[in-house]
């Protein structure tokens, strides 16, 4: 298949990107490269790898990059409630205009994919949340996807995943994920204060995101005109739990605090009962992605050059 791939050069396309190059798919990044391009660096030896320098707010250039394929996987975003808040109106812009911009390129018959959240949940009085779950974004991150969500699914032909808090290695590294930023703390600063220990999060791995793509395209007579949440009831865990597990792979200093706060108070479990029974299943589980990202950290060192420690 001919594939567009909106913001390719991400935390997760960096690792889709190569994953459909050596299933034989021809693939097209479209992406600014806001954080560089070097997550793609292995994918220029593919001869059916072509990169586009354009961004989702720009109509013009979603609607030249959407020619000639058979899919648009739909990845572009200012992710995550710090990078939102940070930049209220170019995460507007991006995640609902860009999402409307995608949809409104579409030619016939054209599939498209679109990475959702579990923010979309928000504060729930249900605990356990399926995809019937009211939606009840309590930050901008999550009314974005929300909205763009919605956009996606009344297109048709399209299949929406509610990814669960991503975490793990990538060609595209974040430091800003919270197992990505405990796992990093604990080996460079060799301490970690954690609050709001009880909190409980869903976890899924990078490379289970980008298998998840994979197998929508591999199954989507099944899937599509639905929206699945992507993860594993296996991967529930309290912040204070993720940081014991790093204990286990690297010795640091762990403090509970007693004060503090999250703004994003999300805090539940969510059923991957859905997406299960189409027969899709995560690979890698809390222990083995903690293993990973103990060693990736290490190869990672951001300096400070204002400090002296």
């Amino acid at each position: 298949m001919r594939i567009l791939v909106t913001g390719g050069a991400g935390y997760v396309g960096s690792t889709l990107v190569p994953m459909l190059l050596a299933d034989g798919h021809a693939v097209r990044v479209l992406d600014t490269l806001r954080f560089g391009g070097q997550g793609l660096l292995g994918c220029a030896r593919y001869p059916a790898f072509e990169l586009v320098k354009g961004d989702v707010r720009d109509f013009a250039a979603v609607d030249d990059a959407a020619d000639d394929v058979d899919v648009i996987v739909h990845l572009a975003a200012i992710v995550g409630y710090p990078a939102c808040k940070k930049e209220p109106d170019v995460a507007v812009a991006t995640n609902v205009d860009g999402t409307r911009n995608v949809v409104r390129a579409r030619r016939p018959g054209q599939r498209l994919v679109f990475a959702s959240t579990g923010s979309v949940y928000g504060a729930v009085p249900d605990y356990l949340c399926h995809e019937d779950t009211p939606r009840a974004p309590i930050t901008l991150y999550g009314e974005t996807k929300a909205e763009a969500e919605q956009l996606v699914l009344a297109a048709g032909d399209a299949v929406a995943l509610r990814y669960a808090t991503a975490f793990g290695a990538s060609p595209r590294m974040r430091l800003d994920l919270m197992p990505n930023t405990f796992a990093y703390q604990a080996v460079h600063d060799r301490s970690l204060i954690v609050y709001e220990g009880g909190f409980k999060r869903t976890f899924v791995h990078v490379h289970d995101m980008a298998r998840s793509i994979v197998f929508a395209l591999d199954n989507w007579a099944a899937m599509r005109d639905d929206v699945y949440n992507v993860g594993h009831e296996r991967m529930n865990f309290t912040k204070a739990e993720v940081a014991r597990k790093i204990l286990e792979h690297v010795d640091y200093y762990l403090y509970f605090a007693e004060t503090g706060s999250d703004e994003d108070k999300r805090d539940y479990e969510v059923s991957y009962a859905k997406i299960r029974s189409r027969g899709f299943e995560t690979e890698i589980d809390l222990d083995a992605g903690v293993a990973e990202l103990v060693k990736a950290v290490s190869l990672i060192n951001v300096v400070n050059p204002y400090g002296n420690v």
